[in-house]
């Protein structure tokens, strides 16, 4: 089902679709509503990792139901944004229809920590909260800008 005429499209693009962008999906969707059409993918999709949803689930957003998905299956859709969350995806994001604007914010890769889970759940936990504001940013640009939304 097409999202409404006034609804912003968002695809949030990272290599594994297993943390950074799984999280910035659930929080855009969230703090967002229904102004947003948000989807993810990944240029090497894995699955979602359990620490992302543990950390998610702290702030009271549900991702556990999300899953990996490749990139491909959202070539010829249109989009209003692509955002990468990492380096890699932006190096190997294919090329969306003309409207879209790409943007980049890079987060550190929470799922390359190795160390103990006390460790490993703090880096997710500062992940998520950095994505959190900057989501906001996003919204608030959206939200100003009539043009999009």
């Amino acid at each position: 089902m097409p999202a409404p005429a006034n609804t912003c499209r968002v695809l949030i693009l990272c290599t594994g679709n297993s943390a950074r962008s799984q999280m910035a999906e659930g929080i855009l969707r969230h703090d967002g509503g229904q102004r947003f059409d948000v989807h993810s993918a990944g240029t090497n999709p894995a699955t979602v990792r359990p620490e992302a949803i543990q950390v998610m689930n702290e702030i009271g957003i549900d991702i556990s139901a999300h899953r990996s998905r490749s990139v491909d299956e959202f070539l010829g859709q249109d989009f209003d944004y692509v955002i990468t969350v990492c380096d890699k995806a932006r190096q190997n994001c294919p090329v969306f229809h003309a409207k879209a604007e790409r943007i980049h914010q890079s987060f550190a890769d929470p799922a390359a920590l190795e160390g103990n889970d006390h460790d490993r759940l703090s880096l997710f936990r500062q992940v998520r909260d950095e994505i959190r504001e900057w989501m906001a940013g996003f919204i608030s640009r959206c939200d100003s800008s009539s043009a999009r939304i």
